[in-house]
Parts: structure tokens; sequence; C-alpha cells
């Protein structure tokens, strides 16, 4: 299996429903988003896809949340924008743009500190 790696950053504002008190206030992050994508087989170019088309195709999932209220956004109406629902989300609209059925997002990584993220993987 061969994995690629491409890291990107967006902030946003959230408020977080039946959680800590702290963070049922509105407050901000700069999310780190790391996402991984993965294939048995490279192309005929001997790479699993181009780094660029993967960077282009997170940033435009990021650019639909950055600088937002994230609780306003059709995506998180009937979930809490969590560092957990966001890694899910770009998961899931990362998988529908690849067109290659060889690829598959194995993971994504939602910093919301430099010491704190969640992790989505897809189990196969």
């Amino acid at each position: 299996m061969f994995e690629l790696k491409v890291i990107t950053h967006f902030a946003a504002a959230h408020r977080l429903k039946l959680v800590a008190k702290k963070c049922e206030n509105m407050h901000g992050h700069n999310w780190k988003i790391e996402v991984c994508v993965g294939s048995k087989r490279l192309n005929s170019a001997g790479v699993i896809i181009d780094f660029g088309e993967i960077k282009k195709h997170v940033a435009e999932i990021t650019a639909k949340l950055d600088h937002c209220v994230l609780n306003e956004l059709d995506c998180f109406h009937d979930n809490n924008p969590s560092s957990e629902n966001i890694a899910l989300y770009i998961a899931k609209e990362l998988q529908a743009i690849i067109k290659d059925n060889d690829i598959k997002v194995i993971s994504v990584t939602a910093w919301e500190s430099e010491d704190a993220c969640a992790i989505y993987k897809l189990i196969p």
C-alpha cells in the first residue's frame, strides 16, 4: 500500500453543544488538516496522484469552512462541528471528488491546537 499525505490550514469559529461548558461558548481555532490517501497501485507516472491535485481538492473543501461560523453551515446542521465531525466531513467530501476508484482516503486528522486533534480513519 502506498500513502500520500498533504497538510493545509483553515480558521473558523464554532460552539459545541453538550460538552464542557467552556466549549459551548463561541470560540475559534486555526485548524491544521492532514489528509492521507492511499492506493495499492501507482499510476503511469509512478505516483498515487499528483500532490497538486490532492492539494487542490482539499483546498476546495476547506475553503467552504474557512472564516465561517461552522454551526451555520448546512454540513453541520445536524451535527456538532467538532474536530471529529470536521475530519469526517473532509474525508467524505474528498472521497466523493476523487475519480480514481483505486485511490482511497485513508485518514483525515483535524488539529484544533498544537496538542489536540481528532482522527477519522476509514477502515476497509
